[in-house]
């Protein structure tokens, strides 16, 4: 009965009416609609379009560091190559043993009396230490020059300072000599 009721007034309603509360309530379901679904989607469907477009940008900067890489690869082993024979130069540690061989070798072939080899203590200077090791030598002034030039050539990086030069006796053609040979190490993690 109350159904016939509602259907009764509904009907009294003027057909204008009628079809402006139809109007009204379409036009507030549609904007509801916009509200609460339509907007959130695009705005959803935005940020994945962002977010696509950022992913393709790392793949595109990937695919080419991949195409780099071989190029990058042969690069490093160049470095490592000069890292290797600048340690040879620097090496990583005193080797005082090998040094003490080697410049006494020199001086065998420079005709020259090595009557000291004293290290002195390390002076750090960033990524290096300097090796002082004094030396006192005999010999001509031809045969220490010689041996000077020997000691500039080695492979490591050696240094003559200091260097202090009289006659063994008045007049005589033999020199001592004393200096510093100045070498270098790396020191790790400068």
């Amino acid at each position: 009965m109350e159904t016939k009721l509602l259907f009764e007034k509904v009907e009294a309603i003027k057909m204008p009416v009628r079809i402006g509360i139809l109007a009204g309530t379409l036009i507030l379901f549609a904007a509801l609609f916009i509200i609460f679904v339509y907007i959130p989607k695009t705005e959803q469907i935005s940020a994945a379009e962002t977010v696509i477009i950022d992913l393709n940008d790392q793949l595109n900067r990937a695919k080419l560091q991949r195409q780099k890489l071989p190029k990058v690869r042969e690069e490093k082993k160049k470095v490592d190559l000069l890292f290797e024979a600048a340690l040879k130069q620097l090496p990583n540690d005193m080797e005082i043993p090998e040094l003490l061989t080697k410049i006494t070798e020199l001086g065998v072939e420079s005709n020259l009396d090595i009557s000291t080899f004293k290290p002195q203590s390390n002076k750090q200077k960033g990524f290096y230490a300097e090796i002082p090791i004094s030396l006192k030598i005999k010999g001509s002034y031809h045969d220490i020059a010689i041996f000077f030039e020997k000691v500039g050539n080695m492979e490591r990086i050696m240094n003559i300072q200091n260097v202090n030069m009289k006659p063994e006796k008045e007049r005589s053609t033999i020199l001592e000599v004393t200096c510093d040979a100045i070498t270098y190490t790396f020191v790790k993690g400068k």
